[in-house]
């Protein structure tokens, strides 16, 4: 059982940001950065060192996170794209070095992710990111995210590579499942945890469909500016996101504090 009370509880700052809109950019602009630095990671450096600087770059911001026991737009969001890197290679490799087929995985990271859900549910009675105070609580998201990310990417490769469908028909066919989640909550009165759950998944194919046509060779249906650059260009771009996210979060909390 955790050690802080109820009103301990409440009182506590939450840890992970509200899904805002600029929310969602930036956690698209993650998703494309991690499939497209992965890439080009395991192409420039033998696989299992990538996989291992993947994976030990991932446990260094997991553990800063940690500590910050707030929300910190940069270290948030560098958590979250070490989350994308490794996660992408994790999926990729259990597919590569295991053999298995693109529909078992997503299939197998979709059971994964509803474990997680399941123990979290039945150990803090919510699946909440407005409740996420404590560190147990924030231990179960991160493992969400990253259940999230091996499943998201396990779908856009079925999607892209195992139906054949290609990179473009399958941007189009996650844009438009993603919208689902967003009407069903806008207008449908969905529960507003089960609509986030679902997109943050959806976003992940998404991201990572677009970083693929955009740096895969053209003989492999993309359009050839390379995994390098794409992976570059979404590095600025989400660093321009969250800088902009911090100025905001600093003024707010800088109004707040005056009000007391």
């Amino acid at each position: 059982m955790s050690s802080m009370t109820t009103a301990d509880r409440r009182q506590a700052p939450v840890r992970v940001p509200d899904p805002t809109a600029g929310f969602w950019v930036a956690k698209a602009a993650s998703t494309a950065f991690g499939e497209a630095a992965s890439d080009f990671s395991i192409r420039v450096m033998p696989p299992v060192v990538a996989v291992l600087l993947g994976f030990a770059l991932f446990a260094l911001a997991l553990g800063w996170q940690l500590t910050r026991r707030r929300y910190v737009p940069g270290v948030y969001w560098f958590t979250v794209a070490m989350v994308g890197v490794f996660g992408t290679m994790a999926a990729d490799v259990v597919h590569v070095v295991l053999g298995l087929p693109y529909a078992v995985t997503t299939v197998a990271y979709a059971a994964v992710l509803a474990g997680v859900f399941l123990l979290w549910w039945r150990t803090e009675r919510t699946l909440s990111v407005h409740e996420v105070r404590t560190t147990r609580r924030e231990l179960f998201y991160w493992a969400a995210v990253v259940a999230t990310f091996a499943l998201g990417t396990a779908a856009g490769d079925l999607a892209a590579v195992g139906l054949h469908l290609g990179y473009v028909p399958s941007i189009l066919l996650f844009a438009v499942l993603i919208l689902v989640p967003a009407v069903g909550y806008r207008f449908l009165r969905w529960n507003g945890i089960l609509a986030f759950w679902v997109a943050y998944v959806l976003t992940r194919p998404l991201g990572a469909s677009a970083a693929d046509w955009l740096g895969k060779p053209v003989a492999e249906g993309g359009v050839g500016v390379g995994s390098g650059w794409i992976a570059l260009a979404f590095a600025v771009a989400m660093v321009v996101i969250v800088a902009a996210t911090a100025s905001r979060v600093r003024s707010r909390r800088a109004l707040a504090t005056f009000a007391e």
